[in-house]
């Protein structure tokens, strides 16, 4: 496993290479070495430094790491398109098993979440605590829509600054913090060779998510059922964290998750944040799931 280390006490993460599944190359990020693993998985289209905000918060507490999925920030490409979430629940199993990883707390957000709940119904006895920020096994409709039409409306994007391209996160996220959407603009891009800037991420995930509407209900209504499933299977204390203003997690969702599924679960809602709770209310995420991990 390469590592490139970071000077220690900056509060800046060691970056370094894991294997993944299929013998993928991912890409995981490290602010401290000690203690029980918490690990943090991002949402669609995001990256690992999304959680840069709250990972110095824990990493005097937790061994602390986020990881990049297969496709996204600077994890490698699948050539042969497997972006499944049981392929990237096998991502998490490799990583895990790569860097001695026998039992941990996992923070999920969006598409993380949904990988977070799919792990620890797989493997329940190895979650010592699990945090699902903003997701849940049904999607508010609302959502959905939106996610698909910015999808559909942008399939191979390029920008001319980091700056242009922030300016078109604002758009996907109105409450974002500017600090924090520069940072998604700054490590979600690459430069081409004629100068501008494209996503790292896989069109092939793009293209996925602009699938046909039929057979996208098809495959979400499996995922509602496997989530559903998976849920109920999870032993560890479990935070369900809802930003007020969401269009994805429905309180309706969010109450039965915690109410009549989970066996210990508990629910915090950020106010002033829509789906992206850290970046939208990053001191309002920080105070919710600072109670719960560092209780």
């Amino acid at each position: 496993m390469d590592e490139t280390p970071t000077e220690a006490g900056t509060g800046k993460p060691t970056s370094r290479r894991v294997p993944g599944a299929d013998g993928i190359s991912l890409h995981l990020l490290e602010w401290s070495h000690e203690g029980i693993p918490l690990l943090f998985l991002h949402g669609f289209g995001n990256e690992a430094h999304i959680w840069d905000d709250f990972a110095p918060v824990v990493a005097p507490h937790y061994r602390t790491l986020a990881l990049d999925h297969r496709g996204h920030g600077d994890s490698a490409w699948d050539e042969k398109g497997r972006y499944e979430h049981e392929t990237m629940v096998d991502d998490v199993e490799a990583v895990t098993d790569a860097l001695g990883i026998e039992r941990l707390v996992v923070v999920g957000h969006s598409l993380g979440g949904r990988i977070s709940t799919l792990f620890a119904g797989r493997h329940p006895e190895r979650l010592a605590g699990l945090v699902l920020v903003d997701i849940g096994p049904e999607v508010d409709p609302r959502g959905r829509m939106r996610i698909r039409q910015d999808v559909e409306s942008n399939v191979a994007p390029t920008f001319g600054s980091i700056e242009e391209y922030a300016r078109v996160l604002s758009l996907a996220y109105p409450a974002g913090r500017a600090d924090a959407l520069m940072r998604m603009a700054r490590f979600s891009l690459r430069s081409r060779d004629d100068g501008r800037l494209e996503l790292k991420m896989d069109p092939a995930l793009r293209g996925a998510m602009g699938s046909p509407a039929e057979d996208a209900e098809a495959q979400e209504a499996l995922m509602v059922r496997a989530q559903w499933d998976a849920l109920a299977r999870i032993t560890c204390p479990t935070l369900v964290v809802r930003g007020a203003a969401s269009d994805i997690l429905s309180p309706e969702t969010a109450d039965r998750m915690v109410d009549d599924v989970l066996t210990n679960g508990r629910l915090a809602i950020v106010p002033q944040a829509g789906h992206s709770v850290m970046t939208d209310n990053p001191e309002g995420f920080e105070a919710a799931v600072s109670e719960f991990v560092l209780a």
